[in-house]
C-alpha cells in the first residue's frame, strides 16, 4: 500500500495552512491549490500564506503552488480538501481529471449545500471514490494552535482502518497526536453539529449569560449531537471521544472559535450580514445549522438547540426570546 504518495493541499484558508505546516514537518515536499494567483505569488515572496497564520514561515522551495485544480489533482496522490463546504462544489466543477483512483481526505467542517451531503458521500456518490478510498480529519484542533505548535490531536476516519493508521503516520508529530476510527459518516456529522452548537455557545455568550449556563448549553448539545449520530448513521460510537465531545468542547469555548465568534456578535445585536462582513472569515456553522434542519424534517431527532439557532439565523427570531425558551427545556 502506497499511501500517502504526493500529497497535495486543496484550500487556502488558516485550517488549509495549518494542514500544510502539519504535513510538511514529514513530507519533502507538497503540492498546494489555490484558486488566486495573486494570493500565490504574495506567499511566494513572503514566505508564509498572507492572509491567514502570517506568523507561519514556509520553505518555498518544498511547495508546489498552482491555481490549476487539474494540474495539482494529475501530480497527486493524496488529495486533502480544506475549503469552506458553501464553495467546494464551485472549486470541483472545474475538475476535468479523475480522482476516483485518488486518496481523498476531507478537512472540511460541513454539509454540501443543496445536496445536504457530508462531503465524504459527496465524493462517493458524485465523483465515485471507493468509500475505502475517502477519509477525513477531525479535531479537536484549532489552526491558530497548530501554529503555535502546542499539543493537538487529530482522529483520522476511514473505512479502511490500515489507510487511516498509514495516514495518521503521516501527520504525527512532536506537538500533534493521532488516533483512527472507522466511523467516518458519524465524525462528519459531529463536526457539523458542534458548530452549530459553538454558535450557541456564543449567542448565550454575548445574551451575558455566565459559566453555569453554558455548562448545562454542552451537556445538552453531547446528548442532541448522540440522538443524531444515533439516528443518521447508527453503529456503536462512544460519544465522549475526542472527536466528538472534545471537538465540540473546544469549539464553543475557545476565542479562536469562529463559530463562537460569530454566535457572540449574534447575542449582542448583530445581524447574520453585519456579522459576516465584520468577521471576514466563514462560519460555517451558518450554512450547517439549515442542512441539519433540513436533513431533520424527515429524520424526526428532537433537536432543540439546533432549532433554536434556526430560528435566531434564518427566522429572525430575537436571540433573547428564543434561548430564554431553550432554557426552560432544559435539566
Amino acid at each position: 500500500m502506497k499511501l500517502p504518495g504526493k500529497i497535495a493541499i486543496m484550500g487556502g484558508g488558516s485550517w488549509a495552512t495549518a494542514i500544510a505546516k502539519i504535513v510538511l514537518a514529514q513530507a519533502e515536499s507538497i503540492n498546494w491549490y489555490m484558486r488566486r494567483d495573486d494570493r500565490i505569488e504574495e506567499f511566494k515572496r513572503l514566505g508564509h500564506n498572507p492572509a491567514y497564520l502570517t506568523s507561519v514561515r514556509f520553505e518555498i522551495k518544498n511547495i508546489n503552488f498552482s491555481s490549476d485544480i487539474n494540474k495539482i489533482v494529475k501530480e497527486s496522490d493524496t488529495l486533502i480538501f480544506v475549503t469552506p463546504s458553501p464553495y467546494l462544489k464551485s472549486h470541483l466543477k472545474k475538475l476535468k481529471t479523475k480522482i476516483k483512483d485518488k486518496f481523498i481526505v476531507t478537512a472540511i467542517k460541513g454539509i454540501v449545500p443543496d445536496e445536504n451531503l457530508i462531503v465524504s458521500d459527496y465524493f462517493h456518490q458524485v465523483y465515485g471514490v471507493p468509500e475505502e478510498n475517502i477519509a477525513v480529519i477531525a479535531g479537536p484542533c484549532h489552526a491558530e494552535e497548530v501554529a503555535l505548535e502546542r499539543l493537538s490531536y487529530l482522529t483520522i476516519g476511514c473505512k479502511d482502518i490500515d489507510k487511516a493508521k498509514i495516514f495518521a503516520r503521516q501527520l504525527a508529530g512532536h506537538y500533534i497526536k493521532t488516533s483512527v476510527s472507522p466511523d467516518v459518516a458519524g465524525i462528519e456529522y459531529a463536526s457539523v453539529l458542534k458548530n452549530i452548537y459553538a454558535i450557541a455557545a456564543g449567542i448565550c455568550s454575548g445574551l451575558k449569560y455566565g459559566d453555569n449556563f453554558q455548562a448545562v448549553l454542552i451537556s445538552n448539545a453531547i446528548q442532541e449531537m448522540n440522538r443524531f449520530l444515533n439516528t443518521v448513521h447508527p453503529v456503536e460510537r462512544s460519544i465522549d471521544d475526542s472527536a466528538y465531545l472534545g471537538d465540540l468542547l473546544v469549539t464553543s469555548y475557545s476565542n479562536f472559535s469562529r463559530n463562537r465568534v460569530f454566535g457572540t456578535m449574534i447575542g449582542k445585536g448583530y445581524s447574520v450580514k453585519s456579522a459576516q462582513i465584520e468577521m471576514e472569515m466563514i462560519a460555517e456553522g451558518y450554512y450547517g445549522t439549515k442542512c441539519i434542519k433540513e436533513l431533520n424534517k424527515h429524520l424526526h431527532v428532537n433537536m432543540p438547540i439546533v432549532d433554536a439557532v434556526y430560528n435566531i439565523l434564518y427566522e429572525r427570531i430575537s436571540p433573547m426570546i428564543e434561548i430564554k425558551l431553550l432554557t426552560d427545556s432544559f435539566r
